[in-house]
């Protein structure tokens, strides 16, 4: 779920984070990266928590998104146990890590009391990253459309990363006729989130396969695994139909195999308008 599982930067060091009972959890072995920019944090955090084993309970094993793309189980603590593990580790950035996570802990409450300061700093986040501002409408009009999907898809009984990724392929499949993996690939994606790397038509009509989607689940009162499938596959078709046609008025694929790694999207934009 896209604004659940974060990636955030300290000093340049990306450190994951996952949403977990009310308040933000860290992965720690980004923490030990951060800290001390040792060549394997992995390792460095498997000796420090060997050496102190009561450190391992400021800890949970959450599910986080790994370089692979997979998701795996990962030593987490919250902000109050990464300060208690902080002390157990000599470095000059623990002073500076400490006031950084006091003001993302702050930050979020104030998210939680005014939803839209969320949106205002993810907004202000894509146009550093050389995002126009109408892509960055549509793509935080597709988080909400997406969050409204996967919150009811969790109220359904669908709970594991592997039911999201089956049900969220089978809307992408019908909608595209490539799944998020071969989508990806398709762009040459080793990284990075697919729908930061669609066009303004990718983005609309991926919003249109979930919103479709969400409304087949409520008016169905769909429950079970195998009735969400369904949904899903029947959302897609309903924005896979609509792409066939825009493609047969074009005369061609409005599918991209582009992507912005190279070339922020406001400057490509700006290409496409210049032609």
């Amino acid at each position: 779920m896209e604004t659940k599982n974060k990636l955030i930067v300290f000093q340049g060091k990306n450190i994951r984070r996952i949403w977990h009972n009310d308040e933000w959890w860290f992965s720690m072995v980004d923490i030990v990266s951060a800290l001390t920019e040792s060549p394997s944090p992995r390792q460095y955090w498997g000796v420090l928590k060997g050496r102190e084993k009561q450190l391992l309970t400021f800890c949970l094993q959450l599910k986080l998104l790994s370089a692979d793309g997979k998701f795996y189980a990962t030593d987490c603590a919250n902000t109050e146990g990464v300060f208690r593990i902080i002390q157990s580790i000599p470095s000059k950035k623990a002073e500076p890590l400490k006031l950084w996570l006091a003001k993302v802990g702050y930050e979020r409450v104030q998210e939680i009391e005014n939803p839209e300061l969320a949106q205002k700093r993810m907004k202000e986040i894509y146009k550093q990253k050389g995002y126009s501002d109408n892509w960055i409408e549509k793509r935080i009009r597709g988080i909400a459309i997406r969050d409204e999907l996967t919150d009811e898809w969790d109220n359904r009984g669908a709970k594991t990363n592997k039911e999201y990724a089956i049900l969220t392929a089978e809307i992408s499949k019908a909608t595209f006729d490539l799944t998020p993996a071969e989508y990806k690939e398709f762009k040459d994606l080793k990284r990075g989130n697919l729908r930061d790397h669609m066009d303004d038509m990718e983005l609309v009509l991926t919003m249109l396969g979930e919103a479709t989607t969400t409304r087949f689940t409520r008016e169905r009162d769909s429950q079970k695994f195998v009735e969400l499938k369904k949904d899903a596959k029947e959302g897609g078709d309903i924005a896979g139909d609509t792409r066939k046609n825009i493609e047969k008025k074009l005369g061609k694929s409005v599918i991209s195999n582009d992507n912005y790694l190279d070339k922020p999207e406001k400057e490509k934009r700006k290409l496409l308008k210049g032609n």
